[in-house]
């Protein structure tokens, strides 16, 4: 009886031996399968983390591409930045879509972020030269411009003394009519001290000496203008050129100018009634006005 009663207690502690190293066993896989679903959480929020950051890289990278491409001047480039920047595009629409769990994509995706790095370091290397070379050629381009536009200023000025120098030059080779005196006189060749006792009037002027004007016949011509600034004129009186119109002339004589002063004398008939008052006389000559005179007519 004794022996079946140890004989049962021997069971009774065996079995519970089992059951607390079931329990035991049972409890460490419990343990285990809990600690690797939390590496596994954390694993996933890492993931999704890395996946987030790579996101913004991708962002990061598509907006250098897009704002090179309207800062560069040059269009094989400009299209080769479009090229790369489409590229991004679809592998940012695959990042948004791609599971934070495939570790393998996301890591191919990182490395195809350093490519596109690479290149985008590339690119900004030939815009950082074409830039320099802008630059220099804009500095070239403003001397160029500088230098046309000094040289257009000197042009301008040497046309300008130039047409100085022509002027002075015309002017100082001009005829010059000087003394002029205008009388009126009798019929016997005498002064006539009033009109209604004179003849004619007798126009007597030099044309100074002037070694640059130019020599052979040159035509004189007179405007004898009454007090009313009418012309006298006579049936047969022509017109001369004078600042880009004709105007009529009262007399002309046609002298052999040699550079030397030289006397001229010419006479205006009387035909017509004359008033008292003051009369001039303009003196013409290679479409210059050379002389003027006013005198006086008295009853």
């Amino acid at each position: 009886m004794d022996e079946e009663v140890k004989e049962a207690g021997k069971s009774r502690t065996g079995l519970v031996l089992v059951i607390i190293l079931f329990v035991a066993v049972v409890g460490c896989g419990g343990y285990y399968i809990w600690l690797q679903r939390q590496q596994m959480d954390e694993m996933t929020e890492i993931f999704a983390i890395e996946k987030e950051s790579l996101s913004d890289d991708y962002e990061e990278l598509s907006l250098q591409y897009e704002g090179y491409k309207f800062s560069v001047g040059n269009d094989s480039l400009v299209a080769l930045l479009t090229t790369e920047h489409e590229k991004i595009q679809r592998l940012q629409e695959e990042l948004r879509t791609v599971k934070s769990t495939n570790a393998r994509r996301i890591n191919e995706l990182k490395k195809e972020l350093e490519t596109l790095r690479k290149v985008m370091r590339h690119y900004v290397t030939q815009i950082d030269s074409l830039n320099a070379e802008n630059k220099q050629l804009k500095a070239e381009n403003r001397q160029v411009t500088q230098k046309y536009q000094q040289a257009a200023s000197t042009a301008v000025r040497l046309s300008k003394e130039n047409d100085q120098l022509s002027e002075r030059v015309q002017m100082a080779s001009r005829l010059d009519a000087v003394n002029i005196q205008v009388n009126p006189i009798t019929s016997k060749g005498k002064v006539a001290k009033s009109i209604s006792k004179a003849a004619q009037l007798m126009l007597n002027f030099i044309v100074s000496k002037n070694i640059t004007a130019p020599t052979g016949e040159q035509t004189i011509y007179v405007r004898l203008m009454k007090p009313d600034d009418d012309v006298l004129t006579k049936p047969n009186s022509g017109r001369f050129q004078f600042e880009n119109k004709e105007i009529i002339y009262s007399m002309k004589r046609t002298i052999e100018y040699d550079g030397e002063e030289q006397n001229v004398v010419m006479y205006w008939n009387i035909e017509e009634y004359l008033s008292p008052g003051t009369y001039r006389a303009d003196v013409f000559a290679e479409g210059n006005l050379i002389g003027r005179k006013n005198f006086i007519l008295e009853k």
